[in-house]
Order: C-alpha cells, then sequence, then structure tokens
C-alpha cells in the first residue's frame, strides 16, 4: 500500500497487537476470473516461524477456497480506527488557508500463502482457538466442548480451514503527523469536541502518534 514514512509502523509487537485487537479481515485473492474477497476473523499464531501465520476458515460453498488452491498468494486486511479531518481544525487554515480535508485511519495488511486444511482435527483444533481468543473477555466464556459433539462435528464439515504463512506485514497509521504541531492539537481538539466514540478514539491516536 501507498505508505509514505510519517505513517509507516513497522514494529512487529505493534502489529501483530493491532491483529489480535482487530481480528476481522478481508481476505483477498485473485486468479484468472479477478479478484474475490471473504470477511472473516483470524487468529494469529506468533509462535510460527516470524512473523507468524494466521488462520481462518471459509465455508466450503465460498467458492474462494478453490482460488485459494491454484492461487495461494493473499492479501488480509485489517482496518482499525477512521474519521474524517476537517481543515477548519487546522491552525493553518486561518494562516493562509493553503489546507484541504483528509481522512486518518489505521490498517495493517498482511501478504502471504494460503494453505488449506480440512482434517476435522485440525479444524477443530482451529475452532477452539480462534473461539478460545474471543471469548476470553467474557466472565462466563463460550467453549467449543459446551456444544455437542456431534453437531460440532457436522457443523466442520461445512468448512475449509485457511494458514496463511506470513512473508510481508505493513502498518499505516496516518494520524496527522506530516501536519504542523499546531494543526494536530487543533485535531485533537476538534476530535474530543465532537466526542462520539470513533472521534474520541482517533483523538487518541491523533495525541499518541506526534
Amino acid at each position: 500500500m501507498y505508505n509514505p514514512e510519517p505513517f509507516a509502523e513497522s514494529r512487529i509487537e505493534v502489529l501483530h497487537a493491532f491483529i489480535r485487537q482487530h481480528p476481522l479481515a478481508a481476505l483477498v485473492s485473485n486468479d484468472s476470473n479477478g479478484l474475490e474477497a471473504t470477511h472473516v476473523p483470524m487468529f494469529l499464531d506468533p509462535q510460527a516461524d516470524p512473523p507468524g501465520v494466521l488462520r481462518c476458515h471459509l465455508a466450503r460453498a465460498n467458492p474462494q477456497w478453490r482460488m485459494l488452491e491454484s492461487s495461494p498468494s493473499v492479501l488480509a486486511i485489517f482496518r482499525g480506527a477512521q474519521h474524517y479531518i476537517t481543515p477548519s481544525w487546522y491552525v493553518s487554515k486561518k494562516e493562509h488557508g493553503k489546507v484541504v480535508p483528509t481522512w486518518n485511519y489505521v490498517a495493517v495488511h498482511v501478504w502471504g500463502r494460503a494453505r488449506l486444511f480440512e482434517e476435522q482435527a485440525g479444524l477443530l483444533r482451529h475452532l477452539k482457538e480462534l473461539t478460545d481468543r474471543n471469548e476470553s473477555a467474557f466472565a462466563q466464556p463460550w467453549s467449543v466442548d459446551d456444544a455437542p459433539k456431534d453437531y460440532i462435528n457436522a457443523l466442520s464439515t461445512a468448512i475449509i480451514g485457511v494458514e496463511i504463512s506470513i512473508e510481508r506485514i505493513e502498518g499505516k497509521w496516518k494520524a496527522s503527523q506530516n501536519r504542523p504541531a499546531a494543526d494536530r492539537q487543533g485535531v485533537v481538539e476538534g476530535l474530543e469536541t465532537l466526542g462520539s466514540p470513533q472521534s474520541l478514539e482517533m483523538a487518541t491516536i491523533v495525541r499518541s502518534r506526534r
């Protein structure tokens, strides 16, 4: 992705933390028939060979998995906070007026090669790791083992596992770093005045990325 130096993030621990916090990705693949994308939750396994692997699953009825058999190169796009930035928040607007709107956002792109797996034991391990990760925040987390075994076994036949060996990972924190300090402070104050969850989250990011 186009990623000017002020916005680029390459620290692997920061990128991994972002993926864990925003696990829903757009899985993009391409073959002779063109592009295909599916939105799927991903599990990051950082213990594998650096920089790790991602695991997810597709519905067997989803034709994208067949595309991966012949064209395993994929791109997974993880998105986080985003917000419109009005030039009215810039001190520069009053000084010279040479300002335009923009959009702040955070995203991580992961490139890799996909390997399909469909043996039941592997699928069940994946379903448990994905569920356990996402249920960990609850006081009474649900477990795959809470459902009848035959029910889970039957459902697992309707999915295909996908493991992605990460070949390249890149983050972009576009958070007004290219603006003068006074403009950045104006953005923070403007976002905080809006007071929405989205604007407050972006205000925190802009402040932290100074």
